[in-house]
């Protein structure tokens, strides 16, 4: 028998399916997402945030099945799977290799992709009912500190974007990300 959809997770979809900007709950943080294959709600985004497009974004995933039409794993040796796959579901964010059919309005200046399976189950559940990964970035305006609370999104964004309320994850951190390739640590969870 299939999940039902909660209310709010389908009010949420319609929002991505419109090509807006929304906040979500995860491990440590509120994030902001969008639908990754919409440019202009990646501009929003960027915009809202304040982020250069050069610097890239994540991908935030149920599976990484979800990924796969935006990374490139060929170019990674078993070890370096196996490596990247032990973390998952998790808390850890890799950069891979993206294909070349990735737009760069993800990639930003690089030919690799910041990608996450997450933990977070309402996350999980609103990535498997929309069917594809959402752009993943802390909901915070430039210099303010990320929201944690479903109130803190709404005080900082003055309630412009559509919010999936809930409750984050204990972490304190935001995501490690390493390299996939190299396994550099770029910033520590």
């Amino acid at each position: 028998m299939p999940n039902k959809s909660t209310p709010a997770i389908e009010s949420i979809i319609v929002s991505l399916q419109k090509g807006e900007v929304i906040a979500y709950p995860t491990e440590a943080v509120f994030g902001l997402g969008c639908d990754p294959d919409n440019e202009n709600a990646v501009n929003k985004l960027l915009e809202l945030k304040q982020r250069p497009w050069e610097k890239g974004l994540i991908l935030i995933a149920d599976s990484y099945e979800q990924l796969k039409d935006y990374v490139d794993d060929k170019q990674l040796t078993e070890e370096q799977k196996q490596a990247m796959f032990a973390t998952w579901p998790g808390p850890v964010t890799w950069v891979i290799p993206a294909k070349a059919s990735t737009p760069k309005w993800l990639t930003g200046q690089f030919d690799t992709l910041a990608v996450r399976v997450t933990t977070h189950e309402l996350v999980k559940k609103l990535c498997r009912e929309y069917g594809k990964p959402l752009v993943s970035t802390s909901a915070n305006l430039s210099g303010l500190e990320p929201c944690r609370t479903t109130n803190e999104v709404i005080a900082q964004f003055n309630k412009s974007i559509p919010v999936l309320d809930g409750v984050v994850g204990g972490r304190q951190n935001p995501s490690e990300i390493r390299d996939a390739k190299t396994g550099q640590l770029y910033r520590k969870g």
